[in-house]
């Protein structure tokens, strides 16, 4: 199969996931011709995607969050007037995806949570099957827990899942844990997508430090004043702010540049992680068997669902702040096994998206008349 990538811009779980994606394709025997990935103004893609993804990429402009520059809240009104603003713009881009898909004609398009995608496939209707990937199309399922109240912040969420699904004859839910499908919402749930540079770690003791993991300026602030009410914690802090490999700030807290590579070996002899919600950290921890404290942004309806999903996955602990004493007091009760079922849980992940591909080419056929077997078995290559 030749296969085609859609994937969303803003932060790095999308991105990650789509690389993982493509070393088991290729695992596969199959083909991934390239990737669309939208990107934000004035932000331009990351260096490790560049690196990592095995095919031609195209950036496109498209949609992005508007943050507070001082409580790091997600503004949801400024981020519908951008978008507004930016309609031209956006337009192009669906143009220009249009053309990509006419060009190119892969088997099938995979959509990682992509708006620009769903949209050119609501205006332009290409007849190119997808299917979309993405732990937010979790919340259709019966099982996943909301916030108390906040029932508008619930609405716009379910909404935008809607409007990123639009097109997907199967949408692939990634989840903490193994779950019933759900087939009247064409819902499939799946394992993590991890890295290889992940999975080929194993659980090690902890050193007795902690790392953080922050992508926001206003959340430096919170992790200083935590760290000054504990100050004798040795704390690893990991910011998209920081500009050098290593930034003391005193004999216990350090700040890093980010770096994928360094920030798991830090995760993989950790004592534990602190995060703000973001599904992929999260999975990390879990793999390598880390207890977490799970800080969503605040405003940001999607980790706080995060949030409680991987507290009752048995990930760790969520906080609305950089709660520390609530993080030190529920390591001793962190459930080792939590990890095993996890790493169980992610080795099914192979034939469950080599299953989903072929269903997706099989349909197609089937709708034109015609019936051929797509190229391939899905059996990983032999040496």
């Amino acid at each position: 199969m030749r296969i085609l990538f859609l994937v969303q811009g803003e932060g790095r779980g999308h991105l990650t996931q789509a690389i993982s994606l493509a070393q088991l394709l290729q695992t596969a025997g199959h083909e991934v011709i390239g990737a669309v990935v939208d990107i934000a103004p004035n932000r331009p893609l990351p260096a490790f995607f560049g690196e990592q993804f095995p095919a031609p990429i195209t950036a496109l402009p498209g949609p992005s969050l508007v943050y507070s520059t001082k409580s790091n809240a997600l503004l949801p009104m400024d981020t519908l007037l951008k978008a507004l603003r930016q309609s031209r713009t956006l337009q192009r881009s669906m143009r220009q995806m249009r053309d990509i898909l006419d060009q190119q004609q892969p088997d099938v398009v995979v959509n990682f949570y992509q708006l620009l995608g769903a949209l050119t496939y609501a205006l332009y209707n290409p007849t190119v099957p997808v299917i979309g990937i993405a732990h937010q199309y979790l919340a259709f399922h019966p099982n996943f827990p909301f916030p108390k109240g906040r029932w508008l912040d619930r609405l716009g969420f379910m909404l935008l899942n809607r409007l990123n699904a639009y097109g997907a004859t199967e949408l692939l839910a990634l989840s903490f844990d193994k779950q019933p499908d759900v087939p009247q919402e064409r819902l499939r749930v799946v394992p993590p997508l991890l890295r290889r540079e992940v999975t080929e770690r194993t659980p090690a003791p902890g050193d007795g430090y902690l790392l953080a993991y922050t992508t926001q300026p206003g959340i430096m602030g919170e992790l200083l004043e935590a760290h000054l009410q504990h100050p004798a914690i040795p704390i690893h802090a990991f910011h998209a702010g920081v500009t050098e490999p290593d930034r003391p700030v005193d004999a216990t807290l350090t700040y890093h540049q980010i770096d994928g590579k360094r920030f798991l070996d830090f995760m993989q002899y950790s004592r534990a992680v602190v995060t703000t919600a973001g599904f992929e950290s999260v999975c990390e921890a879990m793999y390598l068997g880390k207890p977490v404290l799970m800080m969503p942004q605040p405003q940001h309806f999607e980790q706080a669902c995060n949030a409680l999903d991987g507290q009752r996955a048995g990930a760790g602990v969520a906080a609305e702040s950089f709660d520390l004493k609530a993080l030190l007091q529920y390591i001793p009760h962190h459930n080792p096994q939590v990890s095993e079922r996890f790493r169980a849980w992610h080795e099914q992940g192979y034939f469950l998206f080599i299953g989903a591909l072929h269903r997706a080419v099989n349909r197609k056929t089937a709708a034109s008349g015609r019936f051929r077997k797509p190229s391939g078995f899905g059996l990983p290559k032999t040496a």
